[in-house]
């Protein structure tokens, strides 16, 4: 990677504004390979240079995935000049290293997204031949009841003012049914527009709520708040690997 000033990258890793940088050096708390840095725009290499604040090592890695718990309200985008983006609940440093959404939930839908420097992981979460399962967790006005989990898993033909097509088998596991409302479990393994939402509406219901809880077998962290996020550990990482599991919790495909 190429070199950077030092105040830029202590801005991109969060640590301070550029314009704080230089009361830290001036107290001698940042230190470059060992040595007290003095000189704001010295150019550092982000994956060699070893930089420490008060000690601790700051860690640059070429590759950065994010679990995101998205709020209701906020667009999947890298910028809007109008609306907030996923990308302004992050620090600058994901936006400086692209790394972006693989995939999208709709500004009303909330829960699970991921972000990645990663292409070849972003392809394989996006890409509809590669099946990767995507568990939601609907509310929904009125009953729900077994004829509805066979059309889920017959695979329902959609045609609404938004087009026609014939969604993929779904599988439909139900939480809670009442006349008013109820609430269930939806694992699709395609991505069409407001696909969920257009297929409860193919039986005649509407989404009051909608939340993404996992992408194959990687779970949201109960955790995190509404607009909260951290870093994937490496077992979060070889999860997306994995098939997708079923609602239930049981492996695709038994």
């Amino acid at each position: 990677m190429a070199r950077m000033r030092l105040d830029k990258l202590l801005s991109m890793l969060a640590v301070c504004p550029r314009s704080g940088v230089q009361a830290l050096l001036r107290a001698g708390r940042v230190q470059v390979d060992g040595v007290a840095a003095r000189n704001t725009g010295m150019a550092v290499d982000p994956e060699k240079s070893a930089v420490t604040l008060d000690g601790q090592a700051l860690v640059w890695k070429a590759q950065r995935t994010v679990m995101l718990n998205k709020p209701r309200g906020v667009l999947t985008a890298a910028r809007d000049p109008k609306q907030p983006t996923v990308m302004d609940l992050l620090p600058p440093l994901y936006r400086a290293m692209n790394c972006m959404p693989a995939g999208r939930l709709d500004k009303d839908t909330e829960g699970l997204l991921i972000l990645t420097t990663d292409g070849q992981l972003a392809h394989r979460l996006i890409s509809p031949r590669k099946e990767v399962g995507k568990l939601y967790e609907a509310t929904v006005d009125g009953p729900l009841d077994e004829k509805d989990v066979s059309a889920f898993a017959a695979g329902l033909q959609i045609d609404d003012a938004d087009g026609a097509f014939r969604a993929r088998p779904a599988a439909l596991r139900i939480l809670s049914s009442a006349p008013e409302e109820s609430t269930a479990q939806v694992r699709v393994a395609e991505g069409k527009y407001h696909q969920v939402r257009r297929m409860f509406a193919a039986r005649g219901r509407t989404v009051t709520a909608l939340r993404r809880l996992a992408i194959g077998s990687l779970r949201l962290d109960a955790a995190l708040a509404p607009g909260e996020w951290r870093e994937l550990t490496k077992e979060e990482e070889r999860l997306l690997e994995e098939p997708a599991a079923q609602p239930d919790g049981t492996p695709a495909g038994e």
